[in-house]
């Protein structure tokens, strides 16, 4: 039994669609990912959050990145009403971030500092910020790579990112970003650029 045949069981919205969806190749990686990615925890999210090309159900122009924090889906818009599906990991109720931003700035292996008010609730942390942050590599929160979202010129301090918590695709778990697998974030930040529209909405399509 194949990924795409394991995905379409059971799966009411995958039905819903007529379960219309095929998988889609991995990126290339430099030297840098194959080494990175080899050391970085492993995890295996349950196959509907896998990579799929599907019927875009968000309506919005070719580019466009939209995330339903319900369903934990995000969706990158392709012409003729396509649209590459990952899944992700989202905030919880009360750490959840809606709103329509664009990307701002691009990271690979990016460094991480904890915000101001995760400091606040990990004092534990505050070591590692006052020593600069933690440098890109396979145990950091951001993993492969980091999309950072913008309003205006202001940085919203949100990202879409890679994860060192790959078993974590799926849920609410996240402090308010958008976390992918790091192979999935690889692929989407090679086809996104500054100024691409982010739309983060909180309903299910």
């Amino acid at each position: 039994m194949n990924l795409r045949t394991i995905a379409c069981i059971g799966l009411i919205s995958a039905a819903l669609a007529g379960c219309n969806m095929a998988g889609t190749p991995d990126p290339t990686l430099t030297t840098r990912d194959r080494e990175f990615l080899s050391l970085a925890p492993k995890g295996n999210p349950p196959a509907e959050y896998g990579r799929y090309i599907v019927d875009d159900p968000t309506g919005q122009p070719e580019g466009t990145v939209t995330v339903d924090t319900f369903k934990n889906f995000l969706y990158y818009s392709l012409p003729k009403g396509k649209a590459i599906r990952y899944g992700v990991a989202t905030g919880s109720e009360a750490a959840g971030w809606t709103g329509e931003a664009t990307i701002g700035k691009l990271a690979e292996w990016p460094r991480w500092m904890p915000p101001a008010d995760m400091l606040e609730r990990w004092p534990h942390l505050r070591p590692t910020a006052e020593a600069g942050g933690l440098p890109g590599g396979p145990d950091n929160p951001l993993g492969a790579r980091a999309m950072y979202l913008f309003q205006g010129n202001k940085d919203t301090m949100y990202r879409i990112h890679g994860t060192n918590e790959p078993d974590k695709i799926g849920q609410h778990v996240s402090s308010g970003c958008i976390r992918m697998r790091d192979i999935d974030a690889i692929d989407l930040y090679n086809r996104v650029k500054i100024g691409t529209k982010v739309i983060v909405a909180a309903r299910a399509y």
